[in-house]
């Protein structure tokens, strides 16, 4: 590999400075003149010959002087609050021109694709943008979270109400099979950059401490990233976007620029909010009489005796006592607070920002627990005086530092007995009740945390080297290190056991992940008449390193010195691992216009990683993209009713690298043992030196309108993805001592799907603005080849035809009324119920999803509102609860169970626990198609109200006021949790309400 990326640099230095020659200098005159608006001099305009590298920036009285041309030189004059105007000078020694006030349509609105950028009318790609007015002033501390319903195509879910829980990304659907169904892993998470600099995947090394705090111990790298520092975010999707990013794109990439210095006077800024959270759409519980009334019939059915230790309906615990439980554990208010000040401002040459922020939220648990982020962002940007050399420096880092309990107290404790006793003594002892109470109070004593560090900076220079040629580098640079631990004090036992320090325990976790990047850039840009040209040639070399340990201690002195894991008398290395990724590319642009209204845009890549074997370490990947702007057609061009018109297209390859390192290998672990004062080791995986890459072919097309002056925007796009060489586990017969080799697989998924966006003007005057933008998508993901599924450990995962998120269920087929048991299609009548009665197909999916906001402005005031809606199939409650009768609440729908006098209920007679019947079908039918519905939603996703106060025209001061709310309220057909994810019961998204100001100096 240190070869390679001697021989690829080698050959990209020699191919970079071979490109530039140097040509004879051409007769040159002087040509001067002043630059206006409104009849006023205009400063800051810069003035330039078309295909010549000198500009010059008109002066405070909007003078200029430039050397150009002597034969028919194309002057071009802009800024950047102003219409770009060309002009050609003849025989002209002075030109004055004015410029008009800019009206930011999609003509000058500039897009990043990441490694070069594009004026929106001249994509030939999907790129969608979303900037920062559309995000901020939100409570939330991922900015995914302001994401969600805002763009076609890209589906967010977030998965728990947890601080720093992570976040189901899919951009156009799951593209790997590899998912945590399947795998543990997830290999559909997209592509995330910042400033430049690719953001390491954090998740690929589990300490095993957070599963039942963290929906798949899963955490999201924008978790740093503070919300308020982001300029804009650019999603690219299709090949044409994607394919310049090779064996990274093809799941997508999420670009993040962070904000910078303006050309303007230096301004400080203080942003400051507090909020409120709180669950929503809980479902209801049984009272005190509905849950004694089940108890008691369960036993009855059972035909046993209310036992001894049936302690609440016994009469040992209070009878008449309720508690709301689901209210005491997860019905708290947790707290939102947030203070940003920044610095920003500059000359015409060089600009800066610098802010810092504070960031703290609790959870709606009961308990001290707390997420808190310190960030610090620093951006600066200079260009020499004569506008040929630029540099600029992004750096971002944050800490993090969050406490929260072992588990998520909605999977258990919520359904607390209603009349358990007090958790907690006159003392504030912890209430064992006579042993007659498991108390969770103790369990939750096992306190999670977890302090994580993380930085991201890049450098980049840019030199015009004259003749539309020009050099960039980006140096990038990022780490992301967590330290967790997990304590297992002596409180989780109740007392009368005597179990003492010398049980407890202390897990301790480092995760630490550096990584380096490099890339030089070539680039050349021309324009002759009607023909304009750009290129770029690159080179992309990374490096990441992983170094990971676990730590368990055993046996401390006292329960006060848990935290340092050094006092404990005996410490292990459950796990650890190191690992060394690198990656190399080389890639290329090439880009042509003609007479601003056709365009092809062709990318092309050459990806090496060090994830593959010796065989399949190479690949190419490569797009073709073409778009033709018709309303600049003389036939079409001017039909007032039209303003603007592109049909685009493109096809293209582009690669999945997600597996994790060394996975071809031959791998051994530590047995964790000893024999004879050795340990000893074990093999993990066996070597497949033709382990490559995954692959997605990407297909669009798509039609931009902008109609009766862009009042009314209309964009609809059909996209036709397919993924193979799926890197999967291929299963292995049992004597080879392995169950799976890690290959690729001849399985084919196909994502395809209609994109729909609209945006209206309906009101605009000197004090009214109302817009609504739209967004609406119909995906369909589906297997379409799996080579011998029905013999393979995935047929009951997966099926020919289907979605890849299909589960294979029982099919429920009523209520014994004989019984009042639950009921199953025996399908081979054999009389045992088991995997091959499983033939219902359920497919856990989106049929369509969007979203609907709405901007309205009126002088000082301004509202913001945001729906989102989804039309799925998900779990519905029957998933998250078990058989009706033992002693845990449950909520009120299960009171419909079935009696005699009650022969058509929805769900089967309660059971105690004696019936070992009930026990099996209560099971089955956790497993059956009754635990999957259809379900529509509409959420409130966000709402924001602000207010400037009015202030004199030469005050210094701004302020803006503000109130905002998120997923404020829900509407769904489904009433009984999170419509959205319902795994396993995690507690949902809060609805949050904040108030804050602003203040401009």
């Amino acid at each position: 590999m240190k070869n390679s990326y001697s021989n690829i640099g080698g050959i990209f230095f020699g191919l970079m400075f071979t490109a530039v020659s140097i040509s004879t200098q051409a007769q040159k005159r002087t040509i001067s003149g002043t630059v206006t608006s409104s009849e006023q001099p205009l400063a800051g305009a810069t003035v330039s010959q078309e295909g010549s590298d000198e500009v010059v920036i008109t002066g405070k009285n909007g003078t200029y002087q430039l050397e150009v041309a002597k034969e028919n030189p194309i002057l071009l004059f802009r800024h950047p609050d102003y219409a770009e105007k060309t002009i050609t000078a003849n025989n002209q020694t002075v030109v004055n021109i004015s410029l008009e006030q800019k009206v930011k349509g999609i003509e000058e609105v500039i897009l990043n694709a990441g490694y070069y950028k594009v004026k929106d009318r001249e994509r030939t790609g999907s790129i969608a943008k979303v900037s920062a007015k559309d995000i901020e002033n939100q409570p939330v501390n991922n900015v995914l979270s302001a994401l969600q319903g805002r763009v076609a195509g890209v589906s967010i879910t977030q998965n728990s109400s947890v601080p720093g829980g992570g976040y189901d990304v899919q951009i156009r659907g799951r593209s790997s099979l590899r998912s945590y169904a399947t795998t543990g892993t997830d290999g559909n998470r997209p592509l995330y950059i910042v400033d430049g600099v690719p953001l390491p995947q954090i998740n690929d090394f589990n300490t095993g401490m957070s599963g039942t705090i963290l929906p798949y111990s899963e955490t999201n790298p924008l978790n740093s990233i503070n919300p308020d520092d982001i300029e804009s975010l650019e999603v690219l999707k299709d090949a044409d976007a994607t394919a310049i990013y090779g064996s990274k794109g093809a799941n997508g990439v999420i670009l993040i620029t962070t904000k910078k210095g303006k050309k303007e006077r230096t301004e400080v800024n203080l942003r400051t909010s507090y909020g409120i959270g709180e669950m929503t759409n809980l479902p209801k519980m049984m009272n005190l009489e509905e849950y004694t009334a089940m108890r008691k019939r369960a036993f009855k059915n059972d035909g046993v005796a209310v036992p001894s230790n049936a302690y609440d309906i016994n009469g040992v615990w209070n009878p008449t006592k309720f508690t709301d439980w689901q209210k005491y554990f997860v019905g708290n208010r947790a707290e939102f607070s947030d203070v940003q000040i920044g610095i920003s401002g500059g000359s015409g040459s060089t600009q800066f920002s610098v802010t810092g922020g504070h960031n703290e939220e609790t959870t709606v648990f009961p308990g001290n627990y707390r997420y808190t982020r310190n960030n610090l962002s620093v951006n600066f940007n200079h260009t020499s005086s004569d506008r040929k050399f630029q540099i600029a420096f992004n750096g971002t880092g944050s800490l993090q530092d969050n406490v929260l309990p072992p588990t998520d107290f909605n999977l258990v404790y919520a359904g607390l007995t209603p009349n358990a006793p007090d958790l907690y003594m006159s003392n504030g002892m912890i209430n064992w009740e006579n042993n007659t109470f498991t108390n969770p109070m103790a369990a939750a004593t096992q306190t999670y945390s977890v302090k994580t560090k993380s930085l991201n900076a890049n450098i980049t220079t840019s030199y015009a080297i004259g003749k539309g040629f020009s050099l960039n580098l980006n140096n990038g640079y990022s780490t992301y290190n967590a330290d967790d631990q997990k304590i297992f004090p002596k409180t989780t036992y109740n007392p009368s056991s005597n179990i003492g320090s010398s049980n407890s325990s202390t897990r301790k976790g480092q995760k630490l992940n550096q990584s380096w990047i490099l890339e030089p850039q070539l680039n050349y840009e021309k324009r002759l008449e009607n023909h304009q040209f750009s290129a770029l040639l690159g080179g992309s070399l990374q490096e990441q390193k992983s170094d990971n340990i676990v730590l368990l201690g055993r046996n401390f002195p006292s329960d006060e010195m848990l935290t340092n894991i050094a006092a404990a008398a005996t410490i292990t290395i459950p796990s650890a691992n190191e690992s060394l990724y690198r990656y190399q590319a080389l890639y290329a642009r090439f880009n042509y216009g003609y007479k601003k209204r056709y365009f092809i845009n062709l990318t092309g890549r050459r990806d090496g990683s060090s994830r593959f074997g010796s065989d399949r370490r190479y690949a190419n990947f490569g797009a073709v993209g073409a778009a033709w702007l018709f309303s600049e057609e003389n036939f079409l061009k001017k039909q007032s009713w039209l303003s603007f018109g592109k049909l685009r297209t493109s096809y293209g390859v582009a690669g999945n690298d997600q597996i994790g390192d060394y996975q071809y290998y031959d791998t051994y672990q530590s047995t964790g043992g000893s024999y004879g004062g050795s340990s000893g080791i074990i093999p993990q995986r066996l070597y497949n030196k033709n382990f490559g890459w995954e692959v997605t072919r990407k297909f669009e097309v798509a039609l931009e309108l902008g109609l009766l002056k862009q009042r009314l925007n209309f964009n609809v796009g059909y996209y036709h993805n397919t993924s193979s060489n799926q890197l999967i586990g291929i299963p292995m017969p049992g004597t080879v001592g392995f169950t799976t080799i890690q290959a690729n697989l001849d399985a084919t998924v196909r994502n395809r799907g209609l994109e729909v966006s609209v945006n209206t003007v309906n009101i605009q005057n000197d004090q009214w603005k109302w817009s609504t933008n739209l967004n609406f998508t119909l995906p369909e993901n589906k297997l379409l080849e799996f080579p011998n599924l029905e013999k393979s450990t995935y047929a009951n995962r997966f099926e020919i035809g289907k979605s890849t998120s299909m589960v294979k269920l029982y099919q429920y087929t009523g209520i014994n009324p004989v019984t009042g048991l639950y009921t199953f299609n025996d399908v081979n009548k054999d009389g045992v119920m088991n995997s091959a009665d499983r033939i219902i197909s359920k497919e856990i999916k989106e049929y369509w999803y969007g979203g609907l906001q709405n901007s309205i402005q009126y002088k000082n005031w301004s509202f913001d509102v945001l729906l989102q809606f989804i039309k799925q199939s998900q779990y519905n409650i029957n998933s998250l609860y078990g058989n009706i009768g033992y002693m845990t609440n449950m909520p009120a729908v299960f009171n419909d169970y079935w009696t005699p006098d009650n022969p058509d209920a929805q769900f089967q007679q309660p059971s105690a626990g004696f019936n070992p019947a009930a026990a099996t079908a209560s099971s089955l039918f956790n497993s059956s198609d009754a635990t999957v519905s259809d379900m529509f939603t509409v959420r409130v996703k966000n709402a924001t109200l602000s207010y400037a106060i009015p202030t004199k025209e030469k005050t210094r001061m701004k302020v803006k006021v503000f109130m905002s709310g998120q997923n404020l309220f829900v509407f769904s057909d489904y009433k009984e949790g999170n419509p959205e994810f319902t795994v396993a019961g995690y507690s949902s998204p809060l609805r949050v309400i904040s108030f804050g100001l602003t203040l401009t100096y």
